[in-house]
């Protein structure tokens, strides 16, 4: 192995990728890729670097719940955009913040099992509305908060925001508990604003 891992090039980002191309769906553990890296004590931030500057969708137990710490899996080789690059840590926590942090797309909070796949986790990315092919910018309007499996499936697919009115069409036409559903999570996402606000007011 030792020869294989010198023939390698690209530093230790280089020998990682290439091993886990090589091993495209077999789990592997923290104390492998260390000594694929010829024990580097940062072989964990190069592993970081490939997924969120390269976009290689490599799984651990925050996204599947049968992962176990220190296990790593790669399914596909194809990487996918990595959103975070050309984005500051500014920039993407306020977008984060100002989505709620949940997937635009299919509504998936961060953290929480996914409504399309409850194996795994929900990792948001900070993606754009309209692509920078397209002519799309990296300001804070044109970014949103897309989870890993909505971003897998986008294409590059533009958001269309329902309105108030087709909000209230679709509340309306849903049955009683998925109604007051709606209204626990409203609840829960207000109470603290509102509870603030009253403050405010009693004060004047």
């Amino acid at each position: 192995m030792s020869s294989k891992i010198k023939s390698v090039r690209g530093g230790a980002r280089g020998k990682l990728r290439a091993h886990f191309l090589a091993n495209i769906g077999r789990l592997m553990d923290s104390e492998e890729l260390r000594a694929i890296t010829g024990n580097q004590s940062e072989w964990a931030r190069r592993v970081r670097e490939l997924r969120t500057e390269e976009g290689y969708l490599i799984l651990t137990h925050n996204d599947r719940s049968e992962l176990k710490p220190g296990q790593y899996l790669l399914e596909t080789p194809k990487p996918q955009p990595a959103f975070e690059r050309a984005i500051s840590k500014e920039t993407r926590a306020y977008v984060l913040d100002r989505n709620g942090f949940t997937c635009q797309m299919c509504g998936a909070v961060a953290g929480e099992p996914h409504p399309y796949d409850p194996t795994r986790k929900t990792r948001l990315h900070i993606g754009h509305i309209i692509d920078k092919s397209k002519g799309g910018s990296d300001e804070a309007s044109n970014l949103r908060a897309i989870c890993s499996i909505c971003n897998e499936g986008a294409q590059n697919a533009t958001l269309t925001r329902p309105d108030l009115k087709q909000l209230l069409i679709q509340i309306r036409r849903a049955a009683s508990p998925d109604q007051l559903e709606v209204l626990r999570w409203l609840i829960a996402k207000f109470s603290k604003q509102a509870s603030e606000e009253l403050a405010a007011k009693s004060r004047y």
